[in-house]
C-alpha cells in the first residue's frame, strides 16, 4: 500500500515509543518489590474532581449526548470567557472562543486556517514535538531555533528578528513550555508580538499549562497583549481531564469563523459529554480543588529538583510552571558508560525501573544531553524513584 509523502516528514512520538517499552518491562516486574515507576508521560495523576464526574453522569442520564455546535456549547464558551476575566483580568468575548477536541485539534485547526504551503513557523528548540508536526501537516515548514538556559529555553524578539525571512509566517511559542516548564517573561512576549505583528505575521501560543504557573511574574495570559494573539488551551492539565479530549482556541473573530468551518468538516464537534462535564470545572468547589492540586504540583517540584541536582542530574532552569524537570544528564551518561540521553533512558528503565523521556523527542540542538522527568506522579512515587536513581548513579 503506497503511503503519502507526508508520513515521511512525521517522526515518531518518541515518548510514546519509550512508553511502550516501559509498559512491556512493567508487566515483567509488576509482582516484584520494584514495580515500574512512570515519570515519562505528562499526565496528571489526579483525575477529574467529583463535580465534573457527576456532571458527566447527569449528561448521560438525561441524554445530552448528541452533536453540539462545532464551536462548542454556548454555555461552556461563556464559562471560559468568565474564567479569563476572573483569573487573569482579561476580557475575552465568548464569540472568539472555539471549543475543540483537545488542544491538539485546536493547534491543528489553527495551523490549517493560517499557514500556506511552504511558509515557515519559528519555534524554540527544545519544544513539544507535535507542534512541528501540526505545522508540517498544514503544509508549512517548522524552523527550530536553538535556545539556551540563559534564554530560559525560550525565543526572544531579537532572535526572532534575526531569523525572520521572506517565507516566515509567524511564531509558535509555549508558555509554560513542555519540556522545560519555563515561561516567557511578559515584557519579552510583548516585544515578540509587536515585532511579529509589525511583520504581518501570527503569534500562536500554547498556554495549556498556564493554570499551573507557580510564580506571579509569569502567571499572565498572552491574550492580555492584543486581540490578534491566538492562544491554545486545554482541559487536560490544570483541569485534569486528559482522556476527555477537550480544549479550546481563542482567536480573532475572522480566524474563529475559519476554524469553525474547518471543525465542522474535520471533527463535527467535540465530545458532548465532555463539554457538559467541563461546565462543572468552573464551580467554586472545583476551582478550590484545582488550586489545592496546583499547590501539590509545586511541592513536588520543590522537593524533586534538589534530589536530581544532588545525584548529578542538574536542572539548568527551575521550571516556573507545568510539571516537568529538564535535566542535564551528561555526567550520568559518563558514569553509566552510555553515549547519550536515549541510551540512558533505557539504562535507567532497566536498572532502576524508572521510565523517563529522552531529549530527542523535543529537538535536535542539545537533545543528546537532556532527559525530561514528569513530576505529575505522587510524592511517594517521586521519593521512591529518587532513591532508585540515586542508587544507580552513586
Amino acid at each position: 500500500m503506497r503511503l503519502s509523502s507526508l508520513i515521511d516528514k512525521i517522526e515518531p512520538f518518541y515518548v510514546m515509543e519509550v512508553a511502550k517499552a516501559a509498559s512491556k518491562l512493567a508487566r515483567e516486574v509488576a509482582h516484584t518489590d520494584r514495580p515500574m515507576i512512570f515519570l515519562n508521560i505528562g499526565e496528571p495523576d489526579f483525575t477529574a474532581p467529583p463535580l465534573v464526574r457527576h456532571a458527566a453522569d447527569r449528561a448521560i442520564e438525561r441524554g445530552a449526548t448528541q452533536y453540539t455546535h462545532a464551536l462548542g456549547l454556548d454555555a461552556l464558551r461563556e464559562r471560559i470567557s468568565q474564567w479569563y476575566t476572573q483569573r487573569f483580568g482579561v476580557d475575552v468575548p465568548a464569540r472568539r472562543i472555539v471549543v475543540t477536541a483537545g488542544a491538539s485539534a485546536a493547534l491543528q485547526l489553527a495551523c490549517l486556517a493560517l499557514i500556506e504551503r511552504g511558509e515557515e513557523i519559528l519555534m524554540p528548540d527544545p519544544s513539544y514535538p507535535c507542534n512541528c508536526h501540526f505545522v508540517t501537516a498544514a503544509g508549512g515548514q517548522p524552523v527550530r531555533l536553538p535556545t539556551t538556559a540563559g534564554e530560559r529555553y525560550q525565543l526572544s524578539a531579537a532572535k526572532i528578528e534575526a531569523h525572520w525571512g521572506p517565507k516566515t509566517r509567524g511564531v509558535l511559542l509555549a508558555s509554560p513550555s513542555n519540556p522545560t516548564g519555563t515561561s516567557i517573561h511578559p515584557d519579552e512576549l510583548r516585544r515578540i508580538h509587536e515585532f511579529v505583528k509589525g511583520k504581518g505575521g501570527i503569534t500562536l501560543i500554547d498556554e495549556i499549562y498556564l493554570g499551573l504557573s507557580y510564580e506571579e511574574t509569569f502567571g499572565h495570559t498572552a491574550l492580555a497583549l492584543d486581540d490578534q494573539v491566538i492562544s491554545i488551551n486545554s482541559f487536560s492539565k490544570y483541569f485534569n481531564m486528559t482522556g476527555w479530549r477537550l480544549g479550546w482556541v481563542v482567536a480573532p473573530e475572522e480566524v474563529a469563523h475559519a476554524i469553525e468551518k474547518l471543525a465542522q468538516n474535520l471533527y463535527i464537534c467535540p465530545s458532548a459529554v465532555a463539554q457538559h462535564a467541563a461546565l462543572a470545572c468552573f464551580e467554586p468547589d472545583s476551582i478550590a480543588e484545582y488550586e489545592r492540586r496546583r499547590a501539590e504540583f509545586k511541592a513536588r517540584r520543590d522537593w524533586f529538583i534538589p534530589q536530581l541536582e544532588a545525584m548529578g542530574l542538574p536542572v539548568p532552569v527551575v521550571p516556573d510552571g507545568a510539571f516537568y524537570a529538564w535535566a542535564d544528564c551528561s555526567e550520568a551518561c559518563r558514569k553509566l558508560g552510555v553515549k547519550d540521553s536515549w541510551e540512558l533512558t533505557f539504562e535507567l528503565m532497566k536498572r532502576a525501573h524508572v521510565a523517563v523521556t529522552p531529549g530527542r523527542d523535543f529537538g535536535v540542538a542539545e537533545a543528546h544531553r537532556f532527559i525530561r522527568f514528569s513530576t505529575a506522579s505522587s510524592m511517594d512515587h517521586l521519593q521512591e524513584a529518587a532513591r532508585r536513581l540515586a542508587a544507580v548513579l552513586a
